[in-house]
């Protein structure tokens, strides 16, 4: 596991050692990704380095690592699962091996198939490759985006590229103009989607997609989606049981190879507890497992983090997080490097800096509920349906209904909830601030600029559920989270969190072989009425214990409202009414006074709203202002 940073020179002969220096800073900011140690190649055009935490092949793993005549160079972010049975078959067909690496396997692979290398790397990944003869850049995501890769054209027309995106800024010239349709993105959804970048002039490259730069030309190409085709030969129940348990359990197998000490986070809830299962009957020893918890009892799991604990018999390690430690929020900020307001990051924070004490490798349960219908909107979804039956003028009326009532009216949400489509309806649910919300957050400035004939949030969120073709509606709802929420939510959360504690995360359940049997799983058999992740249940029956598999669902949540009304009260007011904030010309003033009224006299809980507008602030102190 490491980071990786680099640019290609559009001259060859610049000097080396300004290049070096250069390199060497979009390395170091990212030590804590990789504390071992650091390597970087300056040559021709090309200038590539990392940071590595060594988990596998501790004795001769460096990067960059070359081919035998020097032609190509790669330096890789991930671990490739498979690599040992891929070095085999490589090795058949003639290619030496100076390592016992993963990431000279992806070389060689990418010699043996060009870009279709990426068909054959079973694990996760962000990795770019240098060819010197013919200066050609080749980068690659993984499928799911499980690690990060950013990029960008410099103003001296370098391409600049990085795990984080504080390395990329590192590059001379390159703007830090907000883009303020990510912006709008990130107000909408609490984070901002891979489509877009929170600065003008970066990108993301996309999950499971490939890039090539050569000639100063940019090219990008998809090489896997989630399948959404309904499965055409009738399978048993007890048949995608049998074979979802297996699969489950092979992923689990597949990613205990380590050379270093390894553990789990355990949360108490179906996923990780699955997870944990498997690793128990695998282990010849106690599984080492970390859990967080908090004094107010509604958002504590630790009784069924316990439960699994002792029915696994592990080394089982707790911590409690307090009001106290919101105080980690500046450290937060400086991870993400993009606003991003899931404030399940700083539980995730917390138990990755108890977990690295003891391990370096844990394996978590994300995943589950985008591949199985874990999420409780989706049963609110289904109940909401029938209202889009109620003919079009109707809907209308009720909207205009909605828009009459106060602000904090009871209901005010829901009325407009129902009128919509049923599409628009889930979008309206994931949202911190929907489209009726924003109108009245944003100043006539902003609203301005976002109106110049751009798609909004919801738009683009829409024309991603009708690349899921024909398959109906939920399953275009589990394809949307997939592509949205997934990556840009859960992983970079996972990724920035557990890096910033140099620990590697790996996830069994996002496992390609195991999403691809979850994509031919009927609908119904993961939604079954209003019960969500129906057949992992099964799958897991008499394994993991009834009372986790049949809980209520809990998320991985933060007692935000109270922190907010406590805690952060006044740095909150103060942050975000202060001149700083007011000046940036986004907001409305009065607006912001309204939801901090509301919420500090509990009226409404405006605390996803709140968090948001904070986080932002705070991101904007740290990577703008600064």
């Amino acid at each position: 596991m490491c980071g990786i940073a680099g640019f290609i020179s559009q001259d060859k002969d610049k000097h080396i050692e300004p290049r070096e220096v250069l390199l060497d800073a979009m390395c170091s900011v990212i030590t804590y990704r990789g504390p071992d140690e650091q390597g970087a190649i300056v040559r021709g055009r090309a200038a590539m380095g990392m940071r590595r935490l060594s988990i596998i092949d501790l004795k001769t793993g460096q990067q960059p690592i070359f081919t035998e005549d020097m032609r190509l160079a790669i330096v890789f972010n991930g671990e490739i699962y498979n690599y040992r049975e891929l070095k085999l078959r490589l090795e058949g067909r003639g290619y030496r091996f100076k390592t016992n690496s993963d990431t000279e396997t992806i070389l060689h692979a990418y010699q043996e198939f060009g870009a279709e290398c990426v068909a054959h790397l079973r694990g996760m990944f962000a990795f770019a490759i240098w060819d010197f003869r013919e200066e050609k850049l080749f980068m690659a995501r993984d499928r799911v985006g499980k690690k990060p890769l950013f990029y960008a054209i410099a103003p001296d027309g370098s391409f600049v590229f990085g795990s984080e995106l504080k390395s990329v800024m590192l590059y001379p010239g390159i703007e830090r103009d907000i883009d303020p349709l990510a912006l709008d993105s990130y107000l909408t959804f609490g984070y901002v989607p891979e489509s877009r970048c929170i600065f003008r002039s970066t990108h993301k490259l996309a999950p499971g997609h490939t890039l090539t730069f050569q000639n100063q030309q940019v090219s990008t190409a998809q090489y896997w989606d989630f399948n959404t085709e309904t499965v055409s030969e009738p399978r048993s129940e007890s048949d995608y049981i049998d074979e979802l348990r297996e699969r489950i359990r092979d992923a689990v197998k597949v990613r205990l190879i380590s050379e270093v000490p390894l553990g789990a986070f355990l949360s108490g809830g179906i996923d990780s507890s699955t997870v944990v299962a498997m690793m128990s009957q695998m282990s010849s020893e106690p599984v080492k497992t970390f859990s967080i918890g908090f004094n107010e009892d509604i958002f504590n799991e630790l009784k069924y983090a316990r439960i699994a604990a002792k029915k696994y018999g592990t080394d089982h390690h707790e911590f409690i997080v307090t009001p106290d430690l919101v105080d980690i929020v500046d450290q937060i900020v400086w991870h993400f490097d993009e606003p991003f307001a899931d404030s399940s990051a700083l539980p995730t924070f917390i138990v990755s800096k108890l977990a690295r004490e003891y391990v370096t490798v844990v394996l978590s349960g994300d995943g589950g509920d985008e591949l199985f219908g874990g999420y409780t909107r989706y049963a609110v979804h289904k109940n909401r349906k029938p209202f889009a039956n109620i003919p079009l003028p109707i809907r209308k009326l009720i909207r205009q209904l909605s828009s009459a009532l106060p602000h904090a009216a009871l209901g005010k949400n829901f009325l407009y909830n129902v009128s919509l489509d049923p599409i628009d309806q889930y979008i309206d649910l994931l949202s911190h601030f929907n489209l009726p919300q924003r109108n009245q957050l944003y100043t006539d400035d902003m609203l301005h600029c976002l109106n110049g004939g751009h798609s909004s949030p919801e738009s683009v969120f829409r024309q991603i559920t009708q690349k899921a073709g024909s398959t109906g509606g939920l399953e275009r709802l589990l394809y949307l989270d997939s592509k949205t929420y997934l990556p840009s939510d859960i992983m970079t959360k996972v990724d920035r969190m557990t890096m910033a504690n140099s620990l590697e995360a790996r996830s069994p359940l996002l496992d390609q072989d195991v999403i691809d049997l979850a994509g031919k799983i009927p609908i119904n058999l993961k939604l079954k009425g209003i019960e969500t992740k129906y057949i992992l249940k099964k799958a897991m029956e008499g394994i993991v214990p009834h009372e986790i598999l049949y809980r209520k669902k809990q998320g991985f949540g933060v007692p935000i409202v109270e922190w907010i009304n406590n805690k952060l009260r006044y740095r909150m007011q103060e942050t975000l009414l202060g001149s700083n904030a007011m000046n940036r010309g986004y907001f409305d003033r009065r607006y912001i006074e309204t939801i901090l009224n509301e919420h500090s006299r509990n009226r409404r809980d405006n605390s996803y709203a709140l968090w948001s507008l904070f986080m932002l602030e705070l991101w904007h102190q740290r990577f703008v202002d600064s």
